[in-house]
């Protein structure tokens, strides 16, 4: 409705209602949240956070139907077929933007529980969004330098513990675990530092989707594949409320855990020699799928 707006109006428009939905849904957030924070009682707290989550959802809904008004992006989103809103699900994607956040939140919003991220810790102090995700039970994680478990190696696994504590309240609840597996967003001098083996993607770490599987335990019930691509090139989140993305390619594969999947990553070397080659198998099987997405869209993808 509004992306045949001149830029000069339209982007200035765009941010200021996007801005307005964050203050509006993560004001109602807090007043929820305050609700759980200081009523003792176990029934009342499970609410409060089941109406977080519909809070946090209209939300999104909201920021989908501002990008549909505000642009007018392509969208090709295949394998959506047969998801569930009471499952449990690990959520693997490959990550090329900032952008995959909001593409990812669009795909799944009320298809799948609630999509939850790892973050690290600094990330709590970021105005309005930091204290939301910490309302929403989004896990914060600290991580520690090789340098600085070398100087206190007390610390040695704490940050692992830390993901089995965060990811132990989620037995009780329908949830869907976020794991960008990379670690980082794709550029060409990273994939270039790497040498990574794939064209597309970069070199996959193998010990979170372990730990995350490890502390979930049973209660995970299939893991979703997805793979995401721009076949226009690189992407910035100023790129999408700009109108400058148009076409956006998604493809969501269910596949089921494994038993050989959960086992001690850090203790046992056969284990971790197998979960690695399930994940650089998975991420071959990833790329050759982003090879066929980027082949079906006329653009050339840039650096390819």
């Amino acid at each position: 409705m509004f992306a045949k707006l001149p830029g000069l109006i339209r982007i200035p428009l765009a941010s200021l209602l996007l801005a307005i939905n964050i203050v509006l849904h993560v004001t109602a957030l807090f007043v929820f949240t305050l609700f759980k924070v200081i009523v003792p009682i176990r029934a009342v707290r499970l609410a409060c956070s089941r109406v977080l989550v519909v809070i946090a959802e209209s939300w999104i809904g909201v920021n989908n139907r501002l990008f549909d008004s505000f642009t007018r992006i392509r969208w090709q989103i295949d394998g959506l077929a047969g998801l569930r809103r009471d499952g449990n699900y690990l959520v693997l994607c490959n990550h090329q933007s900032w952008v995959d956040i909001p593409v990812l939140q669009k795909v799944f919003n009320r298809r799948i529980p609630f999509l939850r991220f790892f973050l690290k810790q600094q990330l709590i102090w970021v105005p309005l969004l930091g204290p939301a995700w910490w309302a929403l039970d989004f896990p914060f994680m600290k991580r520690y330098s090789r340098e600085t478990l070398l100087r206190h190696p007390e610390l040695q696994g704490k940050d692992r513990e830390a993901t089995r504590l965060a990811c132990e309240k989620f037995r009780h609840m329908p949830v869907s675990v976020m794991n960008f597996a990379e670690g980082t967003r794709f550029t060409p001098a990273k994939h270039d530092a790497q040498s990574s083996p794939y064209r597309y993607l970069l070199r996959p770490k193998a010990g979170g989707l372990a730990f995350v599987l490890d502390a979930m335990g049973d209660a995970l019930h299939a893991i979703l594949d997805v793979t995401i691509v721009y076949p226009e090139g690189p992407c910035t989140m100023m790129d999408l409320i700009a109108g400058r993305v148009h076409d956006i390619r998604v493809h969501v594969r269910e596949l089921p855990i494994e038993a050989g999947l959960t086992g001690d990553y850090d203790e046992d070397a056969a284990f971790r020699g197998r979960v690695k080659l399930w994940v650089n198998t998975l991420w071959r099987e990833k790329d050759a799928q982003a090879a066929r997405m980027y082949a079906a869209a006329n653009p050339t993808p840039k650096g390819a």
